[in-house]
């Protein structure tokens, strides 16, 4: 990594020279640690939309040209190539496994699923209908209640057995919340079976008959769990690093990692995109809609079109979207209107002017959500989905940044606009 200077030069004309840091690619950065101790002024940069947080060398995005890069891997070549356990890996350790490694790596994460029989005992204590990622987040901060002898965050062993245990189990969390909230006794994992499959048979398997994991939808998973497995400092992602740098436990940095992911501008705009399907309700109603997504005063948008950081095409819904048509042919979902329906506006969207002038292409969350109804999995569970592929990006991220020899806790600083110093006035005299 070089570095520059960049020459601040200040309202009275008072110069001051910051260091500017490169890194392996990517926009520079301007380095303003010091900016609040020799001049006395803060930066102001709502929703950091151009302040970099930390020096991080696990994934890498470019919005501009459409690139997502896990540990410089392009991410369609990992698509199509590798699997999400060996994606996990790479992640957490920076770099593609051998075969053995690879082998070690999976038996590891298939021999830790099971739950403590007290957290399962956990369950009971919710509603019927509580959500998913709400019982996601309380089990996962229950954890530290479990595993509190090997949560020193400064022994590399704690911090790998942390990471092989959030890996291992969440999907087991994820399905036990599932089972409460349809009824159903909950599933055991099989140690014979991989991530993905393993995840359908503790879904949709009972007691009572045997279950046959479809193979598509299997693979399909796994698509999706490479695609969220990381994005960079997102605000789950940043909530995690925010919490985990005051030295709290890692399980519960991670369940705010999941409480940050459930707020509906952030996991839940797959959610989203059934929701706004529902509404235009059928294929002759797609003008009106489109009609009414360009007419600034009205309150309905597109939902699924678009992101944040991709001015371009959204690299992963290239990848999902072929998937999505082979899963809507392989599995013959019973909803095949809505599907029908979201196809459509597909194309209607892709060959208007107006989408295309403001790049507002499908994202991955127009194509996920109809995956994931696709596999008859409900829309509750859908940010909790994208919760079990992110929980590996989260690891490796808190990894970073307890490891960091330079880190600090996280404590930005405001512009405060509140009143000036007043004197307390008696009660009686208000």
């Amino acid at each position: 990594m070089s570095q520059d200077v960049y020459r601040l030069i200040g309202p009275r004309g008072n110069e001051m020279e910051l260091p500017v840091h490169r890194g392996t690619t990517g926009p520079d950065v301007i380095d303003v640690a010091r900016l609040y101790g020799e001049k006395g002024v803060f930066t102001y940069d709502p929703g950091f939309v151009s302040t970099g947080s930390c020096k991080s060398d696990i994934t890498f995005i470019d919005g501009e040209e459409g690139v997502l890069m896990y540990r410089g891997y392009p991410v369609e070549q990992l698509a199509a190539k590798s699997s999400f356990i060996e994606v996990c890996y790479l992640l957490l350790r920076g770099s593609l496994p051998t075969q053995s490694e690879l082998d070690e790596f999976e038996t590891t994460i298939r021999r830790h699923t099971m739950l403590n029989e007290g957290m399962l005992n956990f369950f009971k204590g919710f509603r019927y209908d509580a959500h998913p990622m709400a019982q996601l987040s309380a089990v996962v901060g229950s954890m530290s209640a479990y595993y509190h002898d090997e949560m020193d965050a400064s022994n590399p062993e704690h911090r790998d057995i942390f990471a092989h245990r959030i890996l291992a189990k969440l999907p087991t969390i994820a399905a036990a919340a599932y089972k409460l909230n349809i009824g159903q006794p909950f599933m055991y994992p099989r140690n014979d079976l991989n991530y993905s499959e393993n995840l359908l048979h503790m879904l949709f398997a009972v007691p009572a008959e045997p279950y046959e994991i479809n193979e598509v939808a299997a693979e399909a998973l796994d698509l999706l769990f490479i695609l969220h497995a990381d994005h960079e400092q997102n605000c789950s992602t940043s909530t995690v690093r925010m919490a985990g740098s005051s030295g709290a436990n890692p399980y519960s940095a991670i369940a705010a990692g999941i409480s940050a992911l459930w707020g509906p501008a952030h996991g839940g705009a797959n959610e989203a995109v059934l929701a706004m399907l529902r509404e235009i309700g059928d294929v002759s109603q797609i003008s009106k809609y489109i009609d009414k997504a360009k007419d600034k005063k009205d309150p309905f948008r597109l939902m699924g079109f678009g992101h944040r950081v991709y001015k371009n095409f959204d690299p992963r819904a290239t990848i999902i979207r072929e998937m999505c048509y082979k899963v809507l042919e392989a599995l013959d979902p019973e909803d095949k209107p809505l599907f029908e329906l979201a196809l459509e506006l597909e194309q209607v969207a892709l060959k208007d002017d107006y989408f295309k002038e403001k790049n507002l292409y499908p994202n991955v969350d127009f194509y996920s959500g109809i995956i994931y109804r696709a596999l008859g999995i409900p829309r509750s569970m859908f940010t909790v989905m994208f919760a079990l592929g992110r929980s590996v990006g989260w690891v490796a991220h808190w990894r970073e940044m307890i490891s960091d020899p330079h880190g600090k806790i996280a404590r930005p600083r405001q512009l405060y606009v509140g009143e000036g110093k007043r004197d307390y006035v008696e009660i009686g005299d208000r």
